[in-house]
């Protein structure tokens, strides 16, 4: 059985980048590795013992003590923290306006970059995030970015808020947390939001995840035959 490839998908917040990872993952037999998930379980463990997010130092030493797991799960895939399990935890409105400053520190990605490499080596890996083209796996096979208009992006984590029962901001104030979000992101010193030189740009804002996961898979295969 040959090797499988590496898939890095990068983009920005909300620009459907774990949904069309996961089903890519299932579509080849691939290994799904939820790298924004891990800086999310960094965040929310954090703010479970009382850090501050600005407290560098305590954050460091929290990402190396602390192992993040995933396994199978339906519909999503489930995340723990040293055994616990954090899925819905980390996904609040909470986290994602921490996680940013979590993400930004070097020490941290480092811990978080070093296990994701690890993940990688086998091959029939699909991860996704903002910096995976460029820093995690700069030599992946296929490399995608994925964008979409702020407004039609905080549409879609609107609407899924709805579908989860969980308490959300106004439109309005999601598209405003996201172009901040996207700021943040992109203007950060260490691994900012970049298209990779060799990474295919695709405008998710008028595709649907269907047509977006056959366009990945077009260049999945095309790539497993050279």
């Amino acid at each position: 059985m040959e090797k499988g490839l590496q898939v890095a998908i990068d983009g920005p917040a909300s620009s459907g980048k774990s949904t069309v990872a996961k089903i890519i993952a299932k579509r080849f037999g691939y290994v799904y590795c939820d790298t924004g998930a891990m800086y999310r379980s960094v965040t929310w463990a954090a703010l479970e013992n009382g850090i501050d997010v600005s407290d560098t130092k305590q954050v460091i030493d929290l990402a190396r003590r602390i192992k993040i797991t995933f396994e199978p799960g339906q519909p999503d895939q489930r995340v723990f923290v040293d055994g616990h399990e954090v899925t819905k935890d980390i996904r609040t409105e909470k986290i994602a306006a921490n996680v940013s400053a979590v993400a930004a520190i070097p020490e941290v990605r480092a811990q978080m970059v070093e296990q994701q490499r690890q993940i990688a080596q086998a091959g029939g890996i699909v991860m996704d995030g903002r910096d995976i083209g460029t820093t995690v796996l700069p030599d992946a096979q296929v490399k995608v970015f994925l964008v979409a208009s702020a407004h039609e992006r905080a549409r879609r984590r609107y609407e899924e808020n709805l579908q989860k029962g969980l308490a959300t901001q106004s439109l309005d104030e999601l598209e405003a947390a996201i172009k901040l979000r996207d700021q943040k992101d992109s203007t950060r010193k260490v691994s900012p939001l970049t298209q990779a030189k060799d990474a295919i740009l695709i405008d998710t804002t008028s595709l649907t995840i269907d047509q977006v996961v056959d366009e990945i898979s077009a260049l999945i295969k095309k790539n497993q035959d050279n």
